[in-house]
């Protein structure tokens, strides 16, 4: 009983330690070459380039929230091989978090005021569908990733068409969320109630709302 209860502290700990390295720009290292570096650097002009960086804001913000809910899963999921799949889909998270702050850095722009709430609320939805069961966490996953790729291909088609290095960058992202959403549910994700999916979209829609300008 006191090692599982030294476990869980370490691993609070530990999760405490990521949600600093999380929220502090400049920490987050991409283990992948970052897509854009091979794209074309086009000159934007000052609407484009305000309307790609609200973009690259709210993908970046997103990312925040993806960790968080990654890091509450893992820290409450009860079988290993679960807590192994959340770890491998929270290191590509951090390759996109990376590649975001790096694209708003070129954009001359900053993240969000708001990402430490937006982290702190998605860290608790992770937790909290860990402590139901697997599956229930692995079916938040599900649905969170099938949300991302819907606005990834809208930001896609929303970003100004010279902005090569921000699409490759969304390109790479969209590849990568549908299969953590493949792989949540292969692992045996549960289908959410409608009136659950319907909150996550309305949270999306208030996170994309603030993030975009704030």
């Amino acid at each position: 009983m006191l090692n599982a209860q030294n476990n869980f502290l370490d691993n609070l700990i530990d999760n405490f330690d990521q949600a600093l390295r999380t929220l502090n720009p400049g920490t987050a290292s991409a283990n992948r070459p970052n897509p854009a570096a091979s794209a074309k650097e086009n000159e934007l002009d000052q609407i484009a380039l305000k309307h790609s960086a609200g973009l690259m804001r709210i993908n970046h913000t997103g990312e925040i929230c993806a960790q968080a809910l990654y890091q509450g899963q893992a820290l409450t999921a009860k079988l290993p091989e679960v807590r192994e799949k959340m770890a491998l889909a929270a290191a590509e998270e951090t390759d996109h978090l990376s590649w975001c702050e790096d694209r708003l850095s070129e954009l001359n722009d900053r993240p969000s005021l708001f990402n430490p709430i937006w982290y702190a609320m998605s860290f608790g939805i992770g937790a909290t569908a860990g402590i139901l069961g697997d599956k229930w966490s692995l079916g938040f996953v599900a649905e969170t990733e099938h949300q991302v790729c819907e606005h990834l291909n809208e930001h896609l088609n929303e970003l100004p068409e010279q902005d090569e290095k921000s699409k490759a960058i969304l390109e790479q992202m969209l590849i990568d969320e549908g299969q953590h959403a493949a792989m949540a549910e292969q692992a045996g994700a549960a289908i959410l109630p409608q009136a659950v999916k319907t909150s996550m979209t309305i949270m999306s829609q208030v996170m994309k709302k603030t993030a975009y300008r704030l």
